[in-house]
C-alpha cells in the first residue's frame, strides 16, 4: 500500500453516487474544500457510526466550504439503503473495482480476527482547493472522526 501523504495531487476520479449518477472530483477543485473518507462496508456498526457523526456535523462543514465523500466498494444501491435509512446529507460514491481506492493508497492486505483480506483501510483525506492533499487523517475512532475533521478544518479557517 501506497497511501499519498499532503502535497500529493489527489487522484482525479469519477464515480457513482448512491442514485447511480456521475459525481467527478475535478467538479468541485478551485470551489471547495473536499473529504474524501474511505470506509469498508455500508450499514455495518463503525461505518454507521462514521457516516452518522459527518451527518450531524453537515452545517459546519458547509460553513467551513467542505464538501463530504464517503467512499466504499458498494454498490450504489446498498449506498442508496444506507443513505434513506440513516437520513445521511452527503454524497456517498461506488467503487466496487476499488480503483479509486488504489489510487489513494488505501486498499491492501488487512487482518481480522485471525484471517487476511484485502480491502480499503479506514483513512481520509482533505483536499484542498488546489486538488493537493492538505491533510490525511490515519488515526481516529470511528465515533470522533467527524471531530477530529472539524478541528483540523477549524485550524485551518485561523
Amino acid at each position: 500500500m501506497n497511501t499519498l501523504t499532503v502535497g500529493d495531487n489527489a487522484p482525479l476520479f469519477t464515480l457513482q453516487d448512491e442514485n447511480a449518477q456521475a459525481v467527478s472530483l475535478a467538479d468541485f477543485i478551485g470551489k471547495k474544500q473536499v473529504l474524501v473518507y474511505f470506509y469498508p462496508k455500508a450499514m455495518t456498526p463503525g461505518c454507521t457510526v462514521q457516516a452518522q457523526g459527518l451527518r450531524d456535523s453537515q452545517s459546519q462543514l458547509q460553513a467551513l466550504n467542505t464538501v463530504v465523500f464517503g467512499i466504499s466498494p458498494d454498490e450504489p444501491k446498498r449506498l442508496a439503503k444506507f443513505c434513506q435509512r440513516d437520513e445521511l446529507n452527503f454524497t456517498l460514491l461506488s467503487d466496487v473495482d476499488h480503483h479509486v481506492a488504489d489510487d489513494f493508497g488505501v486498499w491492501g492486505l488487512k487482518k481480522f480476527m485471525g484471517k487476511e483480506y484485502d480491502g480499503i483501510h479506514r483513512l481520509s483525506f482533505l483536499i484542498g482547493l488546489d486538488g493537493k492533499i492538505s491533510h490525511v487523517f490515519n488515526k481516529f475512532k470511528t465515533k470522533e472522526h467527524h471531530q477530529v475533521v472539524l478541528d483540523m478544518l477549524n485550524e485551518l479557517a485561523k
